[in-house]
């Protein structure tokens, strides 16, 4: 008898640790998968979000450059028809072409004492070419702007051409002055012909391509004659980038792309543009290269947060698989330890064995189905816990304690979309969509909303707003910062209390006070009630996580408002809210003024 009541109880032990296991690697498993699409979906998403911002300053810098291309291009354009430098071309006279153009070409050269009047626009040197496109010699290249020979020798072309052309050229290659410059080609027509009889070959400082507004460690260069010009990098990193540039330059037929690259041993997104397409000159590209330690890092905490929050649920969800397996394996031992008194309570015992089992198949099948359909382990928590209560051969204490985890899991859940939702708003990743939004309506709504909760304590409400306030903003955000305001306004609340809900528009805003009666907030906790988990100072032992304020705070800011504590002493605590408004109506033609 004892060796059957040992072998009873170790069947029950190993049923209990089966059904234990079995639950927990259910659970891992759907945690392991939710972790692994959230995480790949916030790389993604921050991987996009990092290729606009760049290709978005890229873009701002490219309009700027294509004004000064246009505004360079055009007085190149005038200064090739002044009539001395046609006369000297049209007869012949070489001799008197570069003097007659130091004359009609002075102001496009440099002047270091003008700096002032835009240098960018100023020539460095300026040659002819004859009707084979090679260089004509100047006779004094002082006048002129002093260039090398080497230098001078790309400015050959084996045409003259028929429209202007943009090229460059190096200068001091191999040196550590080593410069590009930006040479802009203009052919020059017979007046008597029209045909091309020579081309003016003007040459100026190339123009930086990273602007003051881009961010730290931007670097940027050009990248010509399979070769790239980036002072700010070492010759051996420029060779190393070299190498990468010319494998996607060859292998891509786009004019334009980007790739990831490692410089330095810190990974990099570099971008590449061809600045001179359809030229006689070789083809040169604009190279700038972003670094992306920052965004990386941001991606990274943003990870462990998730992380964070999964072993968090993993663990609630060891812990509830624990309590339900325990708790299905109590009808098992009573019908192990029954079955050792007589054959007709075992048989009894067997019935009931097989009605527990149905049911826990049925339960079993039920859970299945559900974490097929559900998307998160907290959810699937939920509905395994709601099941339970559904049923009605527990004790009493045990709907208790089904009823509290089912608490917890919609404050978990709760907590995870206020973080998910916060950590959009700090990485500068969430967007308000502005449209006129009624907001007496949202206010009405979630009035209405409070008046059916169960355990809404008995208070006054006293509103005072027109029907038709229309605010611009997001209808689902503006609504979280209301439910914010007025269930904070509900749980702090006394019995036989009142809450106080007024809103009007004052100089093109509206304003939103939401204030209730209760015990006031401490004076060294009012600073302080903004910040995220920070909870106390009301005295009160409610339950809360202390994110709703400062998410509703944020989000007012976000729509170009603000959320503010007006006063919490003898008995009343009122909270501020500021939106743009919106008119004049909420019918879908109204404007933000």
């Amino acid at each position: 008898m004892i060796s059957a009541s040992r072998s009873n109880k170790r069947r029950v032990r190993s049923f209990r640790t089966k059904l234990l296991t079995a639950m927990m690697l259910v659970v891992s498993g759907l945690m392991a998968f939710a972790l692994y699409f959230a995480q790949r979906h916030v790389t993604a998403a921050a991987q996009h979000d990092l290729q606009q911002d760049f290709q978005a300053e890229l873009s701002s810098l490219d309009k700027v450059q294509e004004l000064r291309n246009a505004a360079l291009a055009e007085r190149c354009s005038a200064l090739a028809l002044r009539p001395r430098i046609h006369a000297a071309l049209e007869d012949n006279a070489l001799d008197l072409l570069y003097p007659s153009a130091k004359d009609e070409l002075r102001d496009l050269m440099e002047d270091e004492g003008s700096l002032h009047t835009g240098p960018s626009l100023h020539a460095k040197f300026y040659r002819f070419l004859d009707a084979a496109g090679a260089v004509l010699s100047p006779p004094n290249p002082k006048d002129v702007g002093q260039l090398s020979s080497r230098a001078e020798t790309q400015l050959i072309l084996k045409k003259l051409p028929e429209t202007q052309q943009i090229g460059y050229i190096r200068e001091n290659a191999g040196s550590t002055d080593e410069t590009v410059d930006e040479v802009v080609a203009v052919p020059i027509f017979s007046t008597e012909t029209g045909d091309v009889i020579s081309a003016l070959v003007v040459g100026f400082k190339a123009f930086e391509l990273i602007g003051k507004s881009a961010g730290a460690g931007t670097k940027s260069g050009i990248w010509l004659n399979d070769q790239l010009h980036m002072p700010s990098l070492s010759k051996s990193a420029q060779a190393a980038l070299g190498s990468e540039i010319a494998k996607a330059v060859t292998n891509s037929a786009s004019a334009q792309s980007n790739f990831t690259v490692t410089v330095n041993g810190a990974p990099q997104l570099l971008f590449y543009k061809r600045l001179n397409p359809n030229s006689l000159f070789p083809p040169a590209y604009e190279i700038c290269v972003y670094p992306l330690a920052d965004s990386m890092a941001q991606l990274h905490r943003l990870r462990w947060r998730i992380g964070g929050a999964g072993a968090l649920l993993l663990f609630g969800g060891f812990v509830a698989s624990h309590f339900v397996a325990a708790r299905l394996a109590v009808p098992v031992e009573k019908l192990e330890l029954d079955s050792e008194k007589n054959r007709a309570q075992r048989k009894h015992a067997e019935t009931a064995l097989v009605s527990t089992s149905e049911k826990l198949q049925r339960s079993t099948r039920y859970s299945a189905d559900a974490s097929h359909q559900l998307k998160s382990p907290v959810t699937v928590l939920r509905a395994g816990l709601e099941g339970l209560l559904a049923r009605d051969d527990f004790k009493p204490e045990i709907y208790e304690e089904l009823s509290a985890l089912l608490h917890h899991t919609h404050r978990l859940t709760g907590v995870i979309d206020d973080l998910l939702l916060l950590s959009r708003v700090d990485a500068g990743h969430l967007q308000i969509d502005s449209q006129p939004v009624n907001l007496s309506q949202i206010i009405e709504e979630w009035l209405d909303d409070l008046g059916a909760l169960p355990d809404s304590p008995e208070v006054k409400i006293e509103k005072n707003f027109p029907a038709d306030l229309c605010i611009a903003g997001e209808k689902r955000y503006t609504s979280l910062i209301v439910q914010n305001l007025l269930e904070n306004a509900r749980k702090y609340n006394r019995p036989n209390g009142l809450i106080r809900v007024t809103a009007a528009r004052n100089r093109g805003e509206v304003m939103l006070t939401i204030g209730n009666t209760g015990h006031p907030i401490a004076r060294d906790a009012q600073e302080h009630v903004f910040e995220r988990f920070h909870r106390g100072g009301t005295g009160s032992h409610i339950s809360g996580h202390g994110l709703g304020l400062n998410l509703a705070r944020e989000l007012a800011r976000l729509h170009d408002g603000d959320l503010r504590l007006i006063c919490s002493q003898d008995d009343w605590t009122e909270f501020e809210a500021r939106f743009l408004i919106a008119a004049p109506t909420c019918d879908g033609a109204a404007q933000t003024p």
